[in-house]
């Protein structure tokens, strides 16, 4: 009896033990990120991608001395303490012509070669990748805040208003992306004064113009899951308590919908980046994405595309650049799916 009496008393045990008990789920979320080395190693590869692409106008200025936006074509440089012409003639297989300078490997004087125009490619690339950085976060970002906006009215209020903007979705939907990509960067670019709002406008050669077409194509990728997430949370127990007390329909949205929907836009939003980025490319290699004096990585590659067989570095290097940051991505957005939802792994691993 005595040992039953003992038994009676022992408290149960929290179910997270004593590290997991009385801790936000923010907080479990942080720390089972900082657990997963790949989602840690996506992060800081990402952050040195930005840091040095961001690091371009440095590069250009006080290291390499050059501007990658000018043509050089009579220039030279310094390679082995010689002084050597960017366009060497007589390259390529049948030694005709002209081919620019091939890489030297010194920071100080053309890392990555010339390309055509004789413009340096490291400092290109580096410039190509701090405009494609700013499109595809831009993009990503905007397009999961509409997104979300539009998700949150359809959802949670029904009736016209969600058949009004689903249909509207699908509508985009059924479009291919790159098609429909392609179609509006068509008709905006050749427009004579530009797209604008009344007294905003926007011009062609503004990075404003792939951001938001990227961000349109994109929205009925993050609306329809978010408004899925959004039709289930509203028909959860606690929101019906809160409607049962009487709260309105703005606290009902803030709430207690919005912070369970939220961590679904979290998990789309470094997929998105990679996806825009990657459709910021195709655009840019078509010429119909960003545009000079911009460069971009798809501009780069489209440069280096003729000297595939002489110069490969100019197209190689922004293409490496451009796998390594979706690989990045890839990793940290798995990371954070695990970290809000680790049961989502259980399920995907049972």
């Amino acid at each position: 009896m005595a040992e039953v009496a003992a038994l009676e008393h022992v408290e149960p045990a929290s179910p997270g033990g004593p590290e997991v008990a009385g801790r936000s789920p923010w907080a479990l979320a942080g720390r089972r990120l900082l657990r997963n080395r790949f989602a840690i190693g996506g992060l800081i590869l990402l952050l040195v991608i930005i840091a040095i692409s961001f690091a371009a106008p440095l590069y250009a200025d006080h290291v390499a001395h050059t501007n990658p936006f000018e043509n050089n074509l009579n220039g030279h440089t310094i390679v082995n303490g010689k002084r050597v012409a960017l366009m060497q003639q007589g390259g390529g297989i049948l030694h005709l012509g002209e081919t620019p300078l091939g890489p030297t490997w010194d920071v100080h004087h053309y890392f990555l070669g010339a390309d055509q125009n004789g413009r340096d490619v490291a400092s290109r690339v580096l410039y190509g990748g701090r405009s494609s950085l700013e499109v595809g976060i831009g993009s990503a970002l905007i397009c999961c805040i509409i997104a979300t906006v539009l998700a949150l009215l359809a959802g949670f209020n029904g009736g016209l208003i969600d058949v009004v903007l689903s249909r509207l979705m699908d509508v985009i939907w059924a479009f291919p992306v790159i098609l429909l990509a392609i179609c509006v960067a068509t008709v905006l670019l050749n427009a004579p004064d530009g797209v604008g709002v009344g007294p905003v406008r926007i011009t062609a050669t503004s990075l404003w113009l792939p951001t938001l077409i990227i961000a349109f194509i994109y929205l009925p990728y993050v609306y329809r899951p978010v408004r899925g997430q959004v039709l289930s949370v509203s028909e959860k127990e606690f929101v019906e308590a809160a409607i049962a007390q009487g709260a309105s329909g703005s606290r009902l949205l803030f709430s207690e919908v919005l912070p369970n929907v939220i961590t679904v836009v979290i998990v789309l939003f470094p997929l998105m980046i990679a996806t825009t980025i990657l459709t910021e490319a195709t655009l840019s290699f078509l010429s119909i994405g960003v545009q000079p004096p911009n460069a971009s990585w798809g501009t780069v590659i489209s440069d280096g595309q003729q000297l595939l067989y002489t110069r490969p570095w100019v197209a190689i290097a922004p293409g490496i650049l451009i796998v390594l940051t979706v690989l990045a991505l890839n990793l940290l957005g798995d990371g954070v799916r695990d970290a809000l939802d680790p049961r989502a792994r259980l399920r995907i691993e049972g």
